[in-house]
């Protein structure tokens, strides 16, 4: 009886799991028919991307394309200098994340400057850059989130109150 049972359960949850997937039409095979006669009819993503990428580099403009950089560079990047600060006394592990993700062991006060180039679409969208700083002790002996300061360019763009808010520094650089 036990098996009969197990053997009736198994049988109901393959059924339901094989006709949950869909709803008597398929639309994911209809879904690929359109982009399938999307497809056909022009380049693909990837090929629209490449095809938009040499004609900026080549000069020409696009619709929705910066064109050339406002320092010069070449296929509408924008080279950005970010300057990531944390003050305090003492060492602290700093947390960062601008063009790389990296955790470090610092002593503080401590500075890192780095040049991110940007391409036409992260200039839209931005790119993300944050700081979260360690503990250190303040002035009265509990343990504070260190302050942190992101520059862009030389402009103070972010920071996070002088400690008071322990996520830190976030900002998406454009």
């Amino acid at each position: 009886m036990r098996k009969t049972v197990t053997g009736l359960a198994l049988v109901a949850a393959t059924a339901l799991l094989t006709g949950c997937g869909g709803d008597g039409g398929d639309k994911g095979a209809e879904a690929g028919k359109k982009d399938g006669a999307a497809a056909s009819a022009g380049p693909s993503a990837g090929e629209g991307r490449q095809d938009e990428e040499s004609r900026e580099s080549s000069g020409g403009a696009s619709e929705g394309s910066s064109g050339g950089g406002a320092d010069g560079s070449k296929g509408g990047e924008v080279t950005r200098e970010v300057t990531l600060e944390v003050d305090g006394d003492g060492k602290t592990q700093v947390h960062y994340t601008a063009g790389t993700d990296k955790t470090e062991q610092v002593t503080l006060p401590w500075s890192k400057t780095v040049e991110l180039s940007l391409t036409p679409a992260e200039q839209k969208v931005g790119v993300l850059v944050t700081i979260v700083p360690g503990s250190v002790m303040g002035e009265n002996g509990q343990f504070t989130a260190a302050s942190c300061v992101i520059k862009v360019d030389g402009e103070k763009v972010d920071d996070n109150g002088n400690g008071k808010d322990v996520s830190g520094c976030t900002y998406k650089v454009k």
